[in-house]
């Protein structure tokens, strides 16, 4: 029987070729996303939070969003009288939120067999449960060029200031001056949002900075049995756009912050705090649908979580609905690194970004006590530029186990036994809890300070984090180095010596070892990441509402905080794509901070973000809904299942597809440069391979004309025979070049025998 290879779907400027033996989707064993606990009304009914997706063709849609409220409720009244409970019994049900822009439905908080009862009704797609799902500076504008460049683009015109950015997450602290106005225009008039006041926020606060901000609370006020002193996730629900969390002040922060002199944290990262568009405008949000409506240009989401199906995760669907309506959205790529398969927001119209590293450091040494030095960083700065005053006895986890040994070596709440803590560095291994709460668990059993080390799965790339007693992070190497020592010794001891803040640290970057990555696990044929980005101890504003470690007992409050995670749409991706560059500050290849081995497109995309560059790119790559609309229709999405990305059936598929040994595609270039440009076109292979291009020669004549070309990849060498049930991947990158513009893609070759 003849093989055919799976469908070839180029995403954004990616040439992915993947070259197997069926046409399928990639085999996943999905995941549940954590649904919130279902809740019993006052009938005795369990009840949990619905999103409803409904058909928006002609036949079904509703015309605007009063006609879609009257419809929704008029189902829900009409699902209520088919109840088998008698009238006396049943709870009214409305919806909580109508979406009219990214997506189109709405949420309810239902039984779970009125949400079957739903899904038989004429124009309803799909009834999903609300899920939770966990939220994925001072330095990096000048790693980035921004202020050092050719250009100084901070100096370069308005800094983007009428750009809008929604960010979707934990809302904001407005007293930060990270979110000062001083200086800025008036809102820009295109601007339809508003500024909800709630609790601990008025709708003052909103100024020329965060121009907007809305919360959504009748769906967690129908889920949890407390309204007015809810706790989730062990903390306290402010019912307003006020953060709660820290997270989404960091992050929102990061991107558009106002610039801030003298930030810092504790003395650590001294300097002006200022995010990457300092004049772009804030919304802050928790949802999608109303970003849209209101006229944003970019949302940066914070979502992470278990991969769904796309037509099951309502994260793609809304992000589909932005994009179709011209708003770029960028996501992170994850921070479960450097476990494979484990990169998540993995939808071709996102701009997905892998963390990198930046090249700041804050040494804190260990000196054994056989006279050997072991090179760390810790931000537990308190001595800097000094040596603890007495060498202190260490103890690994397993030695200090109250029962379990093996909780204990990971110093897991409660495993800690305080007679054998006390007074001692408690050396933890890396791994299931948090680091902040490994360190709370030795300062719980009196121990006086933390040494975490790495094993051989998480490599040598280490995280310093704001630890609430003296600790400090080693990678595997060292770990190993400090396990030997301790058991080869009868006496072990250490001492602490902090050397303050260092810059210019080589190499610089690298691919965080947190960082998610290869291979996307529900359509390998899309290569996630798409980018990577400066996302290692990166200071921004917090929510001074917590401590900065986020343990009841920790009594420091900040107002910055550092933290490590990963930050027309298609022609925004493209240019940042083919800008990118692979070579780090010390003009050798990036690579991978967990292996030290060179960093492939499968830890960082398409490479390092170049702001200066991407901001002039010469030619982008075409894409659009359409283009989307292909890829799904490709993996054997539904005609049904499709409405609820797009209204209209209407759409042509092509399923290119080719032999086991030679792959052929097309694919359309705009020229945004020079009106008269001439690029030619240059491939960089291995041997195995052999790639042409068609023509190989680009010749344009004004600005914004489109050509075509084709790529065709060809197997010169066929595998060894013996190799069965393997994949063998290889990369290579297509160019195209004026002279002045390099035009740089990444194409992976995957064979799978």
């Amino acid at each position: 029987m003849e093989k055919i290879a799976r469908p070839l779907v180029v995403v954004g400027l990616w040439m992915l070729f993947v070259m197997q033996g069926k046409v399928s989707p990639a085999h996943i064993d999905f995941k549940e996303r954590n649904s919130f606990v279902p809740t019993t009304d006052d009938y005795g009914q369990t009840r949990t939070t619905y999103i409803v997706h409904m058909d928006q063709s002609p036949t079904h849609g509703a015309s605007n969003p009063e006609a879609a409220l009257s419809r929704y409720t008029q189902l829900l009244q009409m699902l209520k009288s088919a109840s088998t409970l008698d009238s006396s019994s049943r709870s009214a049900i409305l919806p909580l939120h109508v979406y009219s822009s990214a997506c189109h439905g709405f949420s309810a908080h239902l039984t779970s067999d009125e949400a079957e009862a739903l899904k038989q009704v004429n124009g309803v797609l799909a009834v999903y449960p609300d899920t939770i799902v966990p939220l994925l500076t001072t330095r990096t504008p000048e790693l980035l060029g921004l202020t050092t460049s050719s250009r100084n683009l901070w100096l370069d015109g308005d800094l983007k200031e009428d750009i809008i950015i929604g960010m979707i997450d934990t809302w904001v602290w407005p007293e930060n001056k990270s979110f000062s106005d001083e200086g800025l225009r008036l809102v820009p008039t295109r601007w339809k949002g508003i500024c909800e006041s709630g609790e601990n926020f008025n709708a003052s606060y909103c100024n020329n900075k965060m121009i907007g901000a809305r919360y959504y609370f009748s769906g967690m006020e129908k889920q949890l049995s407390s309204v007015t002193h809810s706790k989730a996730y062990g903390k306290m629900l402010i019912r307003s756009p006020r953060d709660d969390d820290g997270h989404r002040s960091h992050t929102a922060s990061t991107a558009p912050g106002s610039m801030v002199p003298n930030a810092n944290m504790f003395g650590c990262a001294n300097g002006i705090a200022r995010g990457m568009a300092p004049k772009a405008r804030i919304v802050a949000y928790k949802a999608i649908n109303d970003s849209v409506a209101d006229g944003v240009d970019i949302i940066s989401p914070s979502p992470g979580g278990p991969i769904l199906p796309y037509v099951k995760d309502s994260i793609a669907i809304g992000t589909f609905g932005a994009m179709s309506k011209g708003v770029f959205v960028s996501c992170s790529a994850g921070n479960n690194g450097p476990k494979l398969q484990t990169v998540t927001n993995v939808s071709p119209w996102m701009m997905t970004v892998g963390a990198g590293t930046v090249d700041r450091a804050f040494p804190a040494n260990l000196g054994l006590g056989d006279g050997k030095i072991i090179p760390r960083q810790s931000m537990y700065q308190l001595k800097a530029n000094g040596v603890a005053d007495n060498a202190i006895q260490l103890i690994t986890g397993a030695d200090a186990t109250l029962n379990d040994t093996s909780k204990a070596a990971l110093c897991m709440s409660g495993s800690l036994d305080h007679s054998l803590a006390k007074g001692r560095i408690v050396v933890c291994e890396r791994g299931i809890n948090g680091h902040i709460q490994k360190g709370a668990e030795v300062l719980v059993a009196a121990g006086t300070s933390m040494v975490l080390y790495n094993t051989d799965a998480e490599g040598e790339d280490t995280i310093f984090d704001a630890h609430y007693l003296l600790a400090t992070h080693v990678c595997a190497e060292a770990g190993a180095a400090l396990l030997a020592y301790m058991s080869g010794t009868s006496n072990p001891v250490e001492k602490f010596q902090f050397l303050g803040m260092q810059l210019g640290v080589t190499p610089a970057l690298a691919v965080a070892s947190f960082s998610s990555r290869r291979r996307n696990s529900l359509t390998p044929d899309v290569l996630k990441p798409d980018i990577s980005a400066p996302g290692v101890n990166i200071l921004a504003a917090w929510s001074p509402n917590l401590s900065i470690t986020k343990i009841r007992f920790d009594p420091r409050f900040v107002d910055f905080n550092i933290i490590s995670g990963t930050s027309i749409p298609a022609a925004i991706k493209s240019a940042m794509m083919t800008t990118a560059s692979r070579i780090d500050n010390m003009g050798g290849k990036m690579v991978d901070a967990a292996t030290m081995a060179e960093a492939t497109p499968f830890e960082n995309g398409a490479g390092q973000v170049q702001p200066e560059k991407a901001l002039n790119p010469g030619l982008v790559y075409d894409m659009g809904p359409q283009d989307y609309v292909d890829f799904l229709c490709a993996f054997n999405i539904t005609p049904e299942d499709m409405k609820l990305f797009t209204a209209y059936n209407k759409y042509l598929v092509e399923r290119p597809f080719c032999s086991h040994i030679s792959m052929k595609m097309k694919r359309t270039l705009t020229n945004v440069g020079s009106a008269k440009s001439t690029y030619s076109s240059q491939i960089i292979a291995p041997s195995d391979v052999k790639i042409t291009v068609t023509p190989s020669v680009l010749k344009f004549h004004t600005k914004n004309q489109k050509k075509k070309f084709t790529v065709k990849v060809k197997l010169v060498n066929t595998p060894d025979s013996s190799l069965k049930n393997t994949t063998v991947t290889s990369f290579a990158y297509l160019v195209w070049t004026n002279g002045v513009h390099v035009v740089q893609s990444p194409i992976t070759i995957s064979l799978h025998k």
